[in-house]
Formats: C-alpha cells, structure tokens, sequence
C-alpha cells in the first residue's frame, strides 16, 4: 500500500455541500485499490517507512466503505507475515526494524480480515512471541512503553500495546495497573492528555490515553466535561476540528477528536452537521481519496479517518466503526467476545 498523495485534490474550499455531493464510495474504492501500483513514483519509495500503517489505512477504509473485499486477502497476508521478526516485532516493510506502531497494525489487519492464526501457521513467531515482544517494551517501574529497542517513549506506544494485546487475549502479559497509573500521571488541568506527564494536551495523545482506559475499564480516571469541553473547543467555524488551539483544521482530527468524544459520551458536543460538510468538501469525488482540507492533494491517512469519523457520525451507507481501535465495530465485537 502505497502513501503517494494525489493525484486528486480535495473539492470546493467554501460553501455548503450542494445536495447531490455525496460520498464518493466507489471512487474511494479504486483510489485505494490503485495505491501499490504507482511503484514508479519517487513518492512511493521515500513513503517505505509507512507501508505496513498504508495497508491497515486502506484496509480499514475499505471495510467502513463496505468492500472488505477491496484488497486480495492472501497477498494480505503474505505481505504482512514477510515484514516480521523472529522476536516477534513487525517492521514498516521487509527488512525495516521491529517497531511497536508497526506492530499494532500488523495485528488489526490481521484481526480484520480472520487470519490472526497464520501467525502460528506461516509467522517467523506466533501469537504468543508477537505478545512477548509487545510487552517486553514495557517499563516496569514507570509503567510506559518504548516504541522499540532504542526507548523512545509515548503514550502512542502504550495504547498500541493495549490494542494490539487485547485483540490477541495477552493483556496478562503486561502490567495493566501500572500503565493505567501513568497514563493518568500524563493528566492535565484542561482534561486532555500528553505524550508524558507535564506535556502539553493534544488530541491525538489524547485519543490514545483514553483509549487505553477503556480498554483498561478505567475511564472512571477521566474528567469527562472537562475534557468534552476542551475537544468540542476544536471545532472551528467551518466545521473542521484541529488538534489544539490555535491550529488549522484537519480531516484526520474527525477521528481523533469524535472518537475519545464517543469514548467519554459527548460525541454530541459538536456540530455534527457541519463537520459532515466539511469532511464531504475534502474529498475528490472524481478520483477518489480525501484531503486533509479542501484544496489540498488526498492521500490513503486521511482518506481513512475521514471515513471513520463520518462513520461515528452515523453517516449513511457506512459500517459502524469501533470508537477504540478504529476498526469496524462487527470485527472488534466477534474477536473481544470470544
């Protein structure tokens, strides 16, 4: 799966949606089928270091969209099990370093398409080594992940790993408590969350942190309205959300803003209706895919969370999308109720 932006751009920059804009659903189909055969672009390969997120991106859009059949499921797989380690780590592609976030999507797209088991049939490691090495990232005394073995730290790395371990049933393998403690340690006095204690609020860390207290079952740790406040505060007068204030808007933040809304149950804090509008604006209803803002080239990242957001808006003819793993919400339910 490729990240080549383009070559579309996102529609009209101002204005109400005319009537007729609809979802472009079967344009988007084949933007993101077309990805990984425009291999003959420079693009392409300075975008290596992201091929196994592209893949979780497009394969994500694509079930919302309602064509899970969009991508071949056995090259799928092929191309997923080709990018882990004997440690049990997944790279960005082939022969790229075992990192947690690659990790992560190795595990939803595998989890999506029922094929979690090759890791025991075909992987270099199975289920239990991948929860192995996910979980020898933790540290013990602070209760944070490292991405991978040099030890950057993130709240990101820290919900991957509750992601990526509950749908593989291994959360016994790491210190829960411990990890619920420092993500509320990374609290601040406006409700959001950072990428460590005393940093400052951001929407995508704090999707992240509160994503990781649901799956935790701690969501008690959260000032609700104080954080619903702050999140609905990102939403500017043309109906796109930004990440924090002071920031332009951005399509991506229709998912990481209204999923921890939905998570907290505040979702209905924020104009729903012009935000659908404005999601609508970025997309290239011709070519297919979906900008960050209108005017500006798609690519398959925004393309998927401005599916996703307009699936937690209930927009119609799209499938129920999971607030918290940002997958459809029918897989998460079958894989967690087993």
């Amino acid at each position: 799966m490729s990240l080549v932006s383009g070559p579309g751009r996102g529609g009209t920059s101002a204005g109400a949606v005319p009537d007729e804009l609809k979802l472009a659903v079967d344009n988007h189909v084949k933007y993101i089928q077309s990805l990984d055969t425009r291999q003959d672009e420079l693009e392409y390969w300075l975008t290596e270091h992201l091929r196994l997120n592209g893949v979780y991106w497009g394969l994500t859009a694509l079930h919302l969209l309602g064509h899970p059949e969009g991508l071949p499921r056995d090259a799928t797989i092929d191309f997923v099990l080709s990018c882990q380690h004997g440690s049990g780590g997944f790279g960005a592609a082939p022969g790229h370093d075992a990192h947690m976030l690659y990790t992560v999507s190795a595990v939803q797209i595998l989890a999506t398409i029922d094929a979690v088991e090759e890791l025991d049939l075909r992987g270099k490691a199975g289920e239990e080594q991948v929860g192995k090495y996910i979980a020898g990232l933790q540290n013990r005394e602070t209760g944070s992940f490292a991405g991978d073995e040099w030890g950057e730290t993130d709240t990101r790395f820290l919900f991957g790993a509750f992601n990526a371990l509950s749908l593989l049933h291994l959360l016994s393998l790491i210190d829960v408590p411990k990890a619920v403690a420092h993500v509320h340690a990374c609290a601040n006095f406006d409700g959001g969350y950072g990428v460590s204690p005393g940093a400052e609020s951001h929407a995508g860390q704090i999707y992240t942190c509160v994503g990781a207290l649901a799956i935790a079952g701690r969501l008690d740790l959260v000032d609700r309205d104080r954080l619903g406040g702050w999140l609905s505060e990102r939403q500017l007068p043309n109906g796109g959300l930004n990440g924090r204030p002071e920031k332009l808007e951005d399509v991506c933040y229709s998912w990481w803003v209204m999923s921890s809304l939905a998570m907290i149950d505040r979702l209905r804090w924020i104009d729903g209706d012009k935000l659908t509008q404005f999601i609508l604006r970025c997309q290239d209803r011709e070519q297919g895919g979906i900008a960050d803002r209108p005017g500006d080239m798609v690519d398959v990242f925004h393309t998927v969370f401005g599916i996703a957001g307009l699936s937690l808006l209930s927009f119609p003819g799209l499938e129920a999308v999971d607030p918290i793993y940002c997958m459809p919400k029918a897989i998460t339910s079958r894989i967690l109720s087993k």
